[in-house]
């Protein structure tokens, strides 16, 4: 009997963390089915890991229903997963009442109803097999609400409280639910003119408070092998999320 081929899906492959989800998972999976928007940023990754696993790329955009349409479809096309990383994501920062609402309605497509679908569709599968990893990508936003951008945090908030439910409901399926919460990485998240217009610039931001992609998708799998659903990569940042939680419990009058 041949071994069970290993696959994973990774949405926002394109660049940055997602990119790099691919890369280490190449060690763990034969096949990686890896969606993003842009496809000569797909193909050259497939070019990069040829040997290692079989990339699919799959171009799509998952803050449209079309979109979230074709990556449902190649959940069921790929078989099992192992793995599903929803990855995709950005930012649109800026003052609500002066933000177009659009870019603030993709937020929340992209972040929420596209991890639901593909939770969803690649659930049964893992829950048959009684195995399976899903990794959602939060931020270090998620804990707090902050002004110009509260949207972004609230969406990503979600993630956190359904990744904490769903691990429970599967805690008996030998599934592993993660939220993943990074902080500043040094990727293309920061150039996108969705945030660069808000004022932000790299250099607001101390040199402490990056980490690398690298860094932060090893500390993510790593994590893998305890029982924590909601992960914090870097001191700093888990330092930066404790005086978040202080904070509300203070206004709790705790």
């Amino acid at each position: 009997m041949q071994p069970p081929v290993i696959t994973a899906l990774v949405t926002g492959a394109s660049a940055g963390i997602g990119a790099e989800f691919c890369r280490q998972l190449a060690d763990r999976c034969d096949v990686i089915v890896a969606t993003g928007r842009r496809e000569d940023r797909l193909s050259a990754l497939a070019a990069e890991l040829e040997g290692q696993a079989e990339i699919h790329p799959v171009v799509a955009d998952l803050a449209t229903n079309e979109g979230r349409s074709l990556v449902v479809a190649a959940v069921h096309q790929s078989g099992p997963l192992e793995y599903l990383v929803n990855n995709a994501g950005f930012g649109a920062a800026g003052i609500f009442a002066e933000t177009d609402l659009e870019s603030q309605q993709q937020q929340v497509d992209l972040h929420i109803t596209a991890t639901l679908a593909l939770t969803r569709a690649a659930l049964p599968a893992m829950i048959e097999r009684g195995r399976g990893f899903i990794i959602n990508l939060s931020s270090l936003a998620s804990f707090a609400g902050y002004p110009a951008g509260m949207v972004y945090g609230a969406s990503k908030a979600f993630l956190n409280i359904f990744s904490e439910g769903l691990q429970q409901e599967l805690s008996s399926h030998g599934i592993k639910v993660q939220s993943l919460c990074p902080g500043y990485t040094y990727s293309e998240f920061h150039d996108r003119e969705t945030i660069s217009r808000a004022g932000f610039s790299r250099e607001q931001v101390p040199p402490e408070a990056w980490m690398d992609a690298p860094e932060v998708v090893a500390l993510s799998l790593e994590a893998l092998n305890g029982e924590q659903v909601v992960v914090v990569p870097g001191e700093h940042n888990i330092a930066v999320a404790r005086e978040s939680v202080r904070a509300l419990l203070r206004q709790l009058g705790a």
